[in-house]
């Protein structure tokens, strides 16, 4: 049995106190109101994403018995990452040592990517991280068994497989189940069943059966949703890894930059450091010979490690070069890696304790003062020209400023509700629409409590919207158009939809005393046709 120490509790209490606090105030992002309207449509899967994201969105909603705001959309993430955690630190504790997995779970609790993009943000990447990190957990038991650890190299009893194999087959397919990257994960294990003589009797065992029929009984419904439509999720997501240009090796030198800074620096670089030469290192010491690879135990345990990490970091950091990749891409990879980066500052921390302790603190104080500042400036409009809460009077202007984008939700529902003349519309509306998904998804989290619509995008971009609802119902139905500045089309994109369009209000949003972005909301009576729909159900 692993015994945590207090170090450890520390941080776990610690890291989901500073997550929670910034769940709380911290308005919703385009991708989380989106996957909020996964909880208003209960499938076995989705266009864009398996079906685990949904549950996890909808956890804080159902607990608090259907509050809509970005703690409760988030509250599910933010459990759920402290539980990685916990599980992140039994696998490094079970790899190594309870003292290396302390540090790697201070620094996997310090990276930002990691604290926001796994922690915070309802993502698919939060059940995806999760379930992986479980997997990892069982791989260690499973490959490297305790009573056998203490052996030398040439001393090892063969490895058996046990039912810990069938577990993790199910894990494996429920890491596919929250985003299309556990299948990567996969693919790791198996290369390193492959790579390692000692753990390749797995391709023997009746329990890689087992585990195989697990992982299809997992991946189950992502199969029976996409059967039904044509396999148009494995279309949609493969279709993103063809190249549709050249190969740019500026954008490539981006990709990498961007990615480091996403980790911090202090973090980012030794991760591609400790990663490559530990990768040259196990080339070295057996030669990669496929069929007799001399290992000692110790880099059995890397060459695991390594197997997971190194397809996913770096495939998608060589994608780079011909396509933008969304930071969450590559970034499964990098956190399996923390565990080597783990290993590596424990063993420079033997020598030079001061020196780790002030990298780790110094990285860790830094990384929470530009956090805090963002938060506050998302929120307060700290940098923001012309803000009453910013400082020296503001240095960025709002229509500058990205992070406008983010929608206070609570202002924008108060904006509505005050209204007498959208209350009464809403009423009066068989459905609503915008023209884009994403502010289909921020619209639905404003109006949840004020009044149930349906809700859909009319755009050629309609991803879930598509298979959520026919349009056919909504033909001769009066509608409310909800758009915002910053995304307004032409009104002719709808000529010829609607016998007529009206202009209702505008409800402002506020950030600092200063309006950074205005909701325009129209009254359009009769559907005369349904809008075309590129894909999904007509």
């Amino acid at each position: 049995m692993v015994k945590i120490s207090k170090w450890a509790v520390a941080i776990l209490v610690w890291g989901f106190l500073f997550r929670l606090s910034i769940a709380t105030f911290l308005q919703p992002g385009y991708d989380e109101t989106y996957y909020y309207l996964y909880t208003l449509y209960p499938n076995w899967s989705y266009f864009d994403h398996p079906p685990l994201v949904s549950l996890v969105t909808g956890f804080g909603i159902w607990l608090t018995g259907g509050e809509v705001s970005q703690l409760t959309i988030r509250l599910g993430t933010v459990i759920l990452y402290t539980g990685t955690l916990f599980l992140f630190y039994l696998t490094s504790a079970r790899l190594f040592t309870t003292k290396v997995a302390t540090l790697s779970l201070a620094i996997v609790t310090t990276i930002p990517f990691f604290q926001i993009g796994f922690g915070i943000l309802t993502l698919p990447d939060s059940p995806l991280i999760f379930f992986w990190t479980a997997s990892l957990c069982v791989a260690a038991h499973e490959f490297f068994p305790s009573d056998r650890e203490q052996l030398s190299e040439n001393h090892q009893t063969p490895y058996k497989p046990t039912f810990r194999l069938a577990i993790l087959g199910l894990l494996v397919g429920l890491a596919c189940m929250g985003k299309y990257h556990g299948f990567l994960l996969g693919f790791g294990l198996i290369i390193f069943c492959t790579l390692s003589p000692r753990h390749r009797s797995v391709w023997r065992s009746n329990w890689t059966l087992g585990s195989i029929g697990l992982f299809l009984l997992a991946i189950s419904p992502l199969l029976i949703w996409n059967y039904q439509y044509d396999w148009v999720s494995f279309r949609f997501q493969s279709a993103r890894a063809v190249p549709n240009s050249g190969y740019r090796v500026g954008d490539l030198l981006v990709t990498f930059l961007v990615g480091v800074g996403y980790m911090f620096p202090t973090f980012g670089f030794p991760l591609w450091w400790v990663s490559l030469r530990t990768s040259f290192q196990l080339f070295q010491a057996g030669k990669f010979r496929i069929h007799q690879l001399e290992l000692e135990p110790i880099q059995q345990k890397q060459l695991l490690i390594l197997s997971i990490a190194v397809p996913v970091f770096l495939t998608f950091t060589l994608m780079g070069g011909y396509r933008q990749i969304l930071p969450s891409w590559h970034m499964p990879g990098f956190f399996t890696a923390t565990l080597l980066l783990g290993q590596q500052m424990s063993l420079v921390q033997s020598q030079h304790p001061i020196r780790i302790r002030n990298w780790l603190w110094g990285s860790g104080m830094a990384i929470f003062l530009i956090l805090t500042l963002a938060l506050l400036h998302v929120t307060d409009g700290l940098v923001q020209k012309g803000g009453d809460r910013s400082i020296l009077g503001g240095f960025w202007a709002a229509k500058d400023d990205p992070s406008t984008q983010l929608v206070d939700i609570q202002q924008l529902r108060r904006g509505v509700a005050s209204s007498d003349l959208l209350n009464t519309a809403i009423k009066q509306s068989s459905f609503i629409f915008s023209n884009n998904f994403f502010l289909a998804g921020q619209v639905a989290m404003a109006l949840a409590p004020l009044e149930h619509k349906p809700i859909t995008a009319f755009d050629r971009d309609l991803r879930g919207f598509a298979f959520w609802e026919s349009a056919i119902p909504w033909l001769g139905k009066d509608a409310l158009y909800v758009t915002s500045e910053q995304f307004q089309e032409p009104l002719s994109k709808y000529d010829g939809y609607f016998q007529s369009i009206t202009k209702l209000a505008d409800v402002p949003i506020m950030r600092g005393g200063e309006v950074v972005q205005i909701f325009q909301i129209y009254r359009c009576s009769n559907l005369l046709k349904t809008y075309p729909r590129p894909y999904g159900i007509s």
